[in-house]
């Protein structure tokens, strides 16, 4: 069987999809047009920044396009002109159906997620924070409802006690430019094989909606091992967070402590509520849940870097 030709338009944005990119060039794949975002001012200086992507693209000499609009016509006009006939997508927006469709065929996107579970924004977040002992990557075809398109195939990774958000990415990342690889391959043979995701057999589907300021506020009064699971699916980024003097107080490491606190509690003034703490304001600081203990490990006040729990009660103490 002779194999397709194919000419392929890559979109994706951030780190995430830079692997995916990668795998393509290193395996010679006709890559005709690279989609990312737009140059945005971030830092201090608001100094134009480039994608991650885009300083791939730009590394490797690929054609860029930078559309703000989706819809644009000249937009439009220049991805017909790449003559593509396979577009694929990894980490970027939504996309147009005039844009999905266009490609012969058709158009596929890397999830970070084992679809239908955890369709969304945020699916690595919400697979820790629900404390999951597994995800894994999906690759599908795009249709009219987000992350609903026929499987094309899947790869299965186990979340240890030890991950976060950021390993987990880091993970995924990795697996998922194997399977992009994988999927291109399966495409030009004409072997893939789609399953609709109403075949997969999920009583209840759990969401991956996107991460707001008030998903990271800790509930002190909830169990230990939900709030464990929040801290490690939130970091390292946004970070959950309660408040400490009237200041945000991002915690990005802790543990279950083995058994509750023998020491002085203390009651700190915190919002919604007064939380209570028990430290010896030299190397530990423990938080009182619902029913147990969790030991804060790594932490950011409001105004200071972030740092190790001893190294912060080197600058601040608490007091009864």
């Amino acid at each position: 069987m002779l194999k397709r030709d194919l000419r392929i338009v890559f979109m994706g944005t951030p780190d995430f999809a830079v692997p995916s990119l990668d795998i393509l060039v290193q395996n010679n794949y006709d890559v005709v047009g690279v989609i990312t975002a737009p140059d945005k001012p971030a830092g201090r200086g608001q100094q134009l920044q480039q994608s991650a992507v885009k300083k791939y693209a730009v590394e490797k000499g690929l054609h860029i396009l930078q559309p703000e609009k989706l819809k644009n016509p000249e937009f439009i006009a220049e991805l017909k002109a790449l003559e593509a006939n396979l577009f694929i997508v990894v980490a970027f927006r939504m996309l147009p159906e005039m844009v999905w469709q266009m490609p012969e065929y058709g158009t596929f996107n890397l999830h970070a997620s084992l679809l239908p579970q955890y369709r969304g924004a945020a699916p690595i977040n919400w697979a820790v924070i629900n404390g999951e002992k597994e995800t894994g990557v999906t690759t599908f075809f795009l249709q009219h409802e987000i992350d609903t398109g026929n499987i094309i195939l899947q790869e299965t990774i186990k979340i240890e006690e030890e991950d976060n958000a950021g390993t987990v990415h880091d993970k995924l990342m990795t697996v998922g430019s194997q399977l992009v690889l994988k999927t291109v391959r399966a495409i030009e043979e004409n072997k893939v094989q789609e399953s609709p995701q109403s075949a997969i057999n999920s009583p209840q589907l759990k969401h991956a909606p996107k991460i707001f300021k008030e998903t990271c506020l800790i509930d002190w009064q909830r169990p230990a091992a939900e709030i464990h699971n929040l801290i490690r699916g939130l970091s390292p980024y946004p970070a959950a967070f309660t408040y400490l003097d009237g200041k945000v107080l991002k915690i990005y490491s802790a543990q279950i402590a083995q058994s509750n606190s023998t020491a002085d509690n203390i009651t700190v003034n915190s919002q919604p509520a007064s939380i209570t703490v028990s430290t010896d304001n030299k190397t530990y600081l423990s938080i009182k849940c619902a029913d147990a203990w969790l030991d804060i490990q790594e932490l950011q006040l409001e105004g200071k870097k972030r740092m190790k729990t001893d190294e912060f009660l080197r600058g601040y103490r608490f007091s009864g």
